[in-house]
């Protein structure tokens, strides 16, 4: 949670979200730490189209440092747990907010009742290995498919229960306000950040 969480320049997510949670494990390490929980982002699939629905195996498309730095933590989780047997669920949070208030909450918002409701489970689960869940409520409009024999949130007993269509009357009343590229990607506007119109890139010879 300490690391960098907005867009900012390259050097500063190697320092804070890189470098620093690489000591997060090793400080797991020599302590003897059984478990953590990382707080990952969809940010790291976040150029996916608003209209797909994702799995969590999904590949990872970042929509910028940020999502970059999320998707090679995820794989740093990896390693502690192959390599020294820290077991870490990776949970892929959406926007957690105490109720949704724009129109792209409506698929991705998190309610804190079902994030202190995925904590509890975290830390109280026998035994996980590594794991990714996505930190996302039971939404009627949600972008990820969860569920299934072999999903980690069935084996957390992760069940959430709020809904962004109980705000969706006052949301829709208000429309969509973000920018054409913004409501085009599931990243929203970290999508837009310095991205190169298709008019403006190079071409092949």
């Amino acid at each position: 949670m300490a690391g960098t969480s907005v867009e900012r320049p390259l050097p500063e997510f190697i320092e804070n979200n890189l470098r620093g949670l690489v000591e997060v494990y090793e400080g797991a390490r020599r302590h003897g730490t059984k478990r953590t929980l990382f707080a990952g982002s969809n940010h790291a699939m976040g150029t996916y189209p608003m209209e797909d629905q994702l799995a969590l195996d999904c590949a990872f498309r970042p929509d910028g440092f940020y999502g970059l730095s999320k998707a090679w933590s995820e794989s740093l989780a990896r390693l502690y747990w192959d390599k020294h047997g820290i077991e870490t669920v990776n949970v892929r949070i959406v926007s957690c907010l105490p109720k949704p208030t724009e129109f792209r909450h409506l698929s991705m918002w998190f309610g804190h009742d079902d994030l202190f409701h995925l904590d509890d489970r975290v830390i109280n689960v026998e035994s996980i290995g590594f794991a990714v869940v996505c930190g996302v409520s039971n939404n009627t409009r949600s972008y990820w498919v969860q569920g299934g024999a072999n999903d980690d949130a069935v084996r957390l007993a992760f069940k959430p229960q709020q809904n962004a269509e109980d705000y969706a009357a006052e949301i829709l009343a208000k429309g969509n306000l973000l920018d054409a590229v913004a409501q085009r990607y599931q990243g929203g506007s970290f999508a837009s950040i310095d991205l190169t119109p298709k008019d403006k890139r190079g071409k092949h010879s």
